[in-house]
């Protein structure tokens, strides 16, 4: 070994002790000749004093040190003097006198300053992420990451579930994102896809008879950059269950997300268990499948009462919906707000203030003072708050306040950051028109089971129909959608049948998936989290790259490595492939 301790280790019960310590060399501060280096690895650090009296080699040697140097250290513990014993660092009170410095490897110019918290470009920070990952900031990140996933295994293994690791070379699915696809030199013209997630496989393990299935698993999607993904990949804790309903799958999650956040943060948890809304609920009252709960602020629809009025952009409107903001907004916070929703496609955005009784507006004219004090009552609206109004249809209506709603939260800061306000979405549409209104989609995942099953496809209109889809969400963020899935073939069969997918079709493409379904298949269900985006929520980061430890840029490239990379002439010709420029 070539060191007896961390950098971070020694302590006032270790001195006199003879120590070899290897590191970095973080930085060399020269106080009247008296060298103090400061030794870091990812414990910690350690200050070393070298005097030009006691070694003047040695002294030569540490003034010519460049900075990220890695140096092998053997020396004696010593007490820091009073004046420089710094409380700041568990090593404080400590200093090491060496009686040799041997240099490792020495380092040349860094291209970013690795000891200064400073905001670095981030195609930089990513060609040279193996130094950007030096930073102590972004290693108790990746230590955090480690922690939070071993946790994860701990709950996991200790409620008897299966860690199966389930294939990365797969077959094209026509369904979901983008496939990331493979050319097979072994077979001409075939291609394998790398899974977008083990969904196919996790379902077959159900019909395999391993009951309580997870793992940490890669999953690949071909698709554009998005703020809370990184792009290209991403892991999720993928676990799926047999012979349970809704509640069974929630009830798993839920404590493992309360062991979790108990092991590694100091966050608390809003309501336990989870509150349960509708899908309709959250469109209605929030504007998002994912709002954020920590804080109030309901929109509420009053078309019925806003029509009564002589407003002649209400009485028109097919949808009226109001949001009381716990402020006293400036025409200018209006007219910040009012492009904000008009960016999710509103006209515009009408408003009163909250005066006593009745509200200040120019369109408070159009209003009786009984219905200015029933709309009031209905809204729940306090004086000095700020009434906005989005009128159109309800579609717009609930993006529009939904997104003028979060505006909201974050210019007053009305989400508590200390707390963790998990949810279940639930009741999503099965199906919603595609690209025209000729033509069904699925709303989710196509191997969600139908509420009424069947006879509910056969019998309902496909609109009404309801999935038995979830979704998992926390502080605006959706952590994960689950499903109890569909294992009747004819339901299935059906199902791919309404949104264009005959029999034949669909066998070709979920042959095995059938025939499985065919050979005796338990009910099952199960969901998937983002680890990244569990991660981000629960601690707080705002950058995806915080927490991933190769994260590609914006445009799905892997700087430090060249990825993606042109292949020469010889390996497209052993692939089969032929480029057309």
């Amino acid at each position: 070994m070539l060191r007896t301790h961390t950098c971070g280790e020694l302590r006032k019960t270790h001195l006199g002790k003879t120590v070899q310590l290897s590191g970095w060399v973080n930085r060399v501060r020269n106080l009247g000749g008296v060298l103090f280096l400061e030794l870091r690895d990812r414990y910690g650090e350690t200050q070393v004093l070298i005097s030009p009296e006691r070694d003047e080699v040695m002294h030569k040697l540490v003034l010519g040190l460049s900075p990220e140097s890695v140096i092998h250290v053997t020396g004696t513990v010593k007490a820091r003097e009073k004046h420089v014993i710094n409380k700041d660092i568990p090593t404080g009170e400590i200093e090491v006198v060496p009686d040799q410095i041997e240099v490792l490897n020495s380092a040349k110019p860094m291209p970013f300053e690795v000891n200064v918290e400073r905001e670095q470009s981030e195609d930089l920070r990513l060609k040279y992420r193996y130094i950007d990952l030096r930073r102590p900031s972004i290693q108790r990140n990746m230590i955090v990451r480690s922690n939070f996933i071993k946790a994860i295994r701990d709950f996991m293994h200790g409620e008897d579930f299966i860690e199966v690791q389930t294939p990365i070379l797969t077959a094209s699915s026509p369904e979901g994102a983008r496939d990331f696809v493979v050319p097979s030199r072994i077979h001409p013209g075939k291609f394998y896809a790398l899974p977008q997630a083990p969904q196919q496989y996790k379902q077959l393990l159900m019909v395999a008879g391993f009951d309580k299935y997870y793992q940490i698993a890669p999953c690949m999607r071909d698709e554009d950059p998005r703020a809370d993904r990184s792009p290209g990949e991403f892991y999720q804790l993928d676990l799926e269950m047999s012979f349970v309903d809704e509640e069974d799958v929630w009830e798993v999650v839920e404590r493992m997300s309360q062991y979790v956040v108990k092991e590694v943060t100091d966050k608390k948890i809003w309501k336990f268990p989870f509150p349960r809304y509708s899908y309709d609920e959250v469109m209605l009252k929030y504007g998002s499948d994912k709002p954020d709960l920590r804080y109030g602020v309901e929109i509420t629809d009053v078309t019925e009462l806003a029509k009564q009025s002589e407003f002649k952009i209400f009485t028109a409107a097919e949808c009226i919906r109001a949001l009381s903001v716990p402020a006293e907004l400036s025409r200018k916070d209006v007219s910040d707000l009012e492009l904000v929703a008009k960016a999710n496609h509103a006209k515009g955005l009408a408003y009163g203030v909250l005066k006593g009784k009745t509200f200040e507006s120019s369109i408070s004219k159009f209003f009786t003072p009984g219905q200015q004090a029933e709309l009031i009552e209905v809204v729940g609206a306090k004086a000095g708050d700020t009434l906005v109004f989005v009128a159109d249809t309800p579609a717009v209506c609930a993006k529009a306040l939904g997104a003028v709603r979060l505006a909201v939260g974050k210019k007053y800061q009305l989400a508590d950051p200390n707390v963790l306000a998990f949810a279940w979405v639930t009741d999503f549409p099965f199906f919603e028109w595609g690209d025209s209104e000729n033509k069904l989609d699925f709303m989710h995942n196509p191997f969600s089971a139908p509420v009424g099953g069947l006879q509910a496809l056969k019998e309902q209109d496909p609109l009404t129909i309801k999935a038995r889809q979830y979704d998992w969400i926390c502080n605006g963020l959706e952590l994960a959608s689950g499903a109890i899935r569909n294992h009747d073939p004819k339901a299935l069969l059906k199902a791919f049948e309404m949104v264009g997918y005959p029999e034949k079709e669909v066998r070709a493409k979920f042959g095995h998936m059938m025939e499985a379904f065919e050979l005796g298949a338990p009910p099952h269900g199960g969901i998937a989290p983002g680890i990244d985006r569990f991660l981000m929520v629960c601690f707080g980061f705002e950058y995806i790259r915080d927490v991933v430890p190769f994260p590609k840029n914006q445009k799905a490239e892997d700087p430090m490595m060249g990825a993606p990379s042109e292949l020469n002439d010889k390996q497209l010709k052993d692939l089969h492939i032929k480029l057309e420029k």
